[in-house]
Order: C-alpha cells, then sequence, then structure tokens
C-alpha cells in the first residue's frame, strides 16, 4: 500500500500552461513512477480557479479521466463540448485536443 496525503502535496501550474499565469493547477497525488509501468500514468487533484481556462493541448500516449469533484466546468473535446458537474466523469483519448474553462465565480475541482 502506499498512501498519498493531500496536504502533503502543493498545488503546482500543470505542465501545459505558463507557470508565470496558469489557468490550472494540479497536485500530483501518485507520480508515474508510484504506478505499475503501462497501466496508469499518474493520478492528480486539480483546481481551475473561477474565470480561467487551460491551454488546449493534447497527449500523444496516454489518455485522461476527469473526475468532477466541485463546482461546474465546460469541456470542449474536439468539436465536442460538455458542462460537467460533481460526480460527473469523462474519458478523453490519446491525441484528443482538450480544453476545459470555469465560467463560475467557484473554483472547480477535480481527479485526473
Amino acid at each position: 500500500m502506499k498512501t498519498s496525503f493531500g496536504a502533503d502535496h502543493p498545488f503546482v501550474p500543470a505542465s501545459h500552461e505558463n507557470p508565470l499565469d496558469p489557468g490550472v493547477w494540479k497536485k500530483v497525488l501518485f507520480p508515474q513512477a508510484d504506478l505499475q509501468p503501462g497501466v496508469v500514468q499518474m493520478v492528480n487533484w486539480a483546481r481551475l480557479p473561477a474565470g480561467k481556462r487551460f491551454a488546449a493541448h493534447y497527449h500523444e500516449d496516454m489518455q485522461e479521466i476527469f473526475v468532477i469533484l466541485q463546482g461546474e466546468a465546460h469541456l470542449q473535446v474536439g468539436a465536442d463540448r460538455v458542462v460537467m458537474r460533481r460526480g460527473d466523469a469523462v474519458r478523453i483519448d490519446a491525441r484528443e485536443v482538450h480544453t476545459m474553462s470555469n465560467p463560475g465565480s467557484d473554483d472547480v475541482e477535480y481527479l485526473v
């Protein structure tokens, strides 16, 4: 067993963001080195501040699963758009360009 306590990990800018003005922040709860090769690459707790969006991007060789913990997020994957709320989840496949925005007044928190 390996335990990851959220309080032990700071929020840092996501790697696809401008580090001086990031749209989204993440806590790496389990980095790739803690996981079995080829199965899961990482587990992050992310915070998208009110009024922010993260840069449109894609991952060459990994899927991402987003699970909304709080708030309302607007997710765009290619031409598809969806509004996600607490308890909603989405899987994004490799090479699918995606972005998320938070038009609300409260932060969105999610696991990815």
